[in-house]
């Protein structure tokens, strides 16, 4: 079944990804809290951390490490650059315009970029 095989991709996407989104919110804490970095730019750092550590894990396990690394790297990256301006618009709408609690508002964020990076790395970044 063609549709399950693509759920299956999915899940795997998202619990990988989980990783990189820890990597990011436990930057993005250390760096508000520790540092006293505002939200948009800690979620931004966090956001690149989580990007590389991402990259690695989707090439191998989400989409089977076919895909050449000169080939799939700067596509993921491009994508990863859109995901992270679309993570800190939400984040500066979000703690800005909302006053919504910083984690509140990257959890709306995860949400959005995790849908929308699926999506284009599905279909090109890993695409072989």
């Amino acid at each position: 079944m063609p549709g399950a095989d693509a759920m299956l991709r999915f899940l795997r996407y998202a619990a990988l990804g989980a990783v990189g989104t820890a990597v990011q919110y436990v930057l993005l804490i250390c760096l508000v809290h520790s540092m006293g970095v505002g939200p948009v730019a800690a979620s931004s750092a966090g956001a690149v951390a989580g990007a590389v550590t991402n990259y690695l894990l989707n090439h191998r396990y989400s989409f089977g490490g076919t895909a050449r690394h000169r080939a799939a790297a700067p596509r993921f990256m491009l994508v990863a650059a859109g995901g992270l301006a679309i993570n800190a618009m939400v984040m500066a709408l979000l703690t800005g315009a909302f006053a919504l609690p910083y984690l509140l508002a990257q959890c709306v964020a995860t949400a959005a970029v995790l849908a929308l990076t699926y999506v284009a790395n599905a279909s090109w970044s890993f695409k072989t």
